[in-house]
């Protein structure tokens, strides 16, 4: 529960619990605490029993632990059933992210062995943006498909 506290942080607190409660008082109020701290296990065991009881014998394995929804994934990756681990091994994102940076620079990527895919440009598969794209004459009118609209 207080994995992550260090020293300072101890000793910070029972300085200031010494100077809220005063050390006359200090003892009855650990005692207090750790009674209800005591109280609320028992009702949480109890319950978590209740619960268990209630479920049957088919959820005898389970965890309450497996309620975190981190816990639960870890748990069911580690179990495999679906093959996910395969299918993680599988994709490279690195791969795929070059793939998709050659495309949009219009450089030709390794994967790709048409050598006339390039994009045709004569600057070395570059694309330049200074340049117009060439329009069609006024005259001239895009094909039109009748089965299409």
């Amino acid at each position: 529960m207080f994995n992550d506290i260090g020293a300072l942080e101890l000793v910070t607190l029972v300085v200031l619990a010494v100077l809220v409660f005063g050390p006359d008082k200090l003892p009855k109020v650990i005692q207090d605490v750790t009674r209800t701290i005591r109280k609320i296990r028992e009702f949480s065991d109890s319950a978590k029993q209740d619960i268990r009881q209630e479920l049957g014998p088919e959820f005898k394995d389970f965890e309450f632990e497996d309620l975190n929804p981190k816990t639960f994934i870890r748990k069911q990756l580690d179990n495999d059933e679906l093959g996910l681990k395969e299918i993680r091994n599988g994709f490279d994102l690195k791969k795929e992210m070059a793939e998709v940076t050659d495309a949009v620079h219009g450089r030709e990527s390794e994967s790709s062995s048409d050598p006339s895919s390039s994009s045709g440009s004569s600057a070395g598969g570059r694309i330049d943006m200074t340049k117009k794209p060439e329009t069609p004459a006024l005259d001239e009118r895009p094909p039109f498909d009748a089965d299409a609209t």
